[in-house]
């Protein structure tokens, strides 16, 4: 058997079983019957199985032939629908950008990073989350247009990598009412008596934060520690301890958790970074996460 076929034979023979014999389909196609019957048998011959076979004055499928036909129908169905597809991408050119959002960057500001693009007319944004050391093997592999991180790209002989500083905001402490109103009074010292939830040290604002936290003489009482961002804050807005937050999305984060700002962890900024393969910069996408004012 071959381990290739001819689509015409297979068009041919998706006629022959649509209209359920060979003469309608002769008719249909405005071919002879013989060369629409030879047709169809060179596609039987190259996958080495009976498709039709006699009933009555017509035919029909064999088991074979019924996989067959699932198959043509799947096939011929998509080549129907290229036309009008082709038409509509050409007629509303799409604004593409693929973008790799690093697992250790907070959600809120990556939504907040990618806000500029939002209003760009035919957008399609993809989104991939991971580690940063991934994201960046796709980068090189072009299979992202841009990566969003809280560090910039680490040097790396093989792979040419460009990072884009965004800006950085400062940290503050959130917590629920309770929590804040027992920890406001002598902050940022009252922080050594009330549970803390933290990043993990995978989050590059946490060597910040320890270090502050150093600077101030507090030994916190860390109940959690999150890889996650969003999780910090969800476990944080249910009472479980005092968290830091990115002040940029200070709204958002009101907005979405019933928690209030205790106090700013004065000097701890988190950073934004874009990286990407060039120097300039030339996707008009990524010039306005660029141009963007933190």
């Amino acid at each position: 058997m071959s381990t290739h076929f001819n689509y015409k034979h297979l068009y041919y023979f998706w006629v022959v079983a649509k209209e359920g014999g060979i003469t309608k389909a002769a008719d249909k196609l405005d071919m002879a019957v013989q060369t629409v019957s030879a047709q169809v048998r060179e596609l039987e011959k190259s996958l080495g199985f009976a498709l039709l076979k006699p009933a009555g004055r017509g035919l029909v499928l064999t088991e074979a032939g019924l996989a067959a036909m699932k198959q043509a129908d799947l096939i011929f169905k998509l080549g129907e629908a290229l036309p009008s597809q082709v038409r509509d991408a050409a007629s509303t050119p799409m604004a593409r950008l693929t973008v790799g959002i690093c697992d250790s960057l907070p959600k809120m500001v990556a939504h907040r990073l990618l806000l500029p693009i939002m209003p760009v007319k035919n957008l399609k944004l993809t989104c991939h989350e991971g580690e940063l050391e991934d994201l960046l093997g796709d980068l090189a592999l072009h299979r992202l247009d841009v990566v969003l991180s809280d560090r910039p790209a680490p040097s790396n002989i093989n792979i040419k990598l460009y990072s884009h500083a965004l800006g950085a905001s400062d940290i503050a402490m959130y917590g629920t009412k309770s929590l804040a109103k027992a920890a406001r009074q002598h902050f940022p010292q009252s922080l050594a008596s009330v549970p803390i939830l933290l990043p993990t040290p995978h989050n590059a604002v946490r060597d910040r934060l320890d270090r502050w936290f150093e600077q101030h003489h507090i030994t916190p009482n860390v109940v959690g520690e999150f890889e996650d961002s969003a999780l910090l804050k969800t476990f944080g807005a249910n009472g479980m301890g005092i968290f830091p937050a990115a002040e940029w999305v200070h709204e958002d984060l009101l907005a979405h958790y019933p928690v209030s700002r205790l106090g700013a962890c004065t000097g701890v900024k988190e950073h934004f970074f874009a990286i990407g393969t060039e120097r300039k910069v030339n996707h008009p996408l990524m010039q306005s996460l660029l141009n963007q004012k933190l």
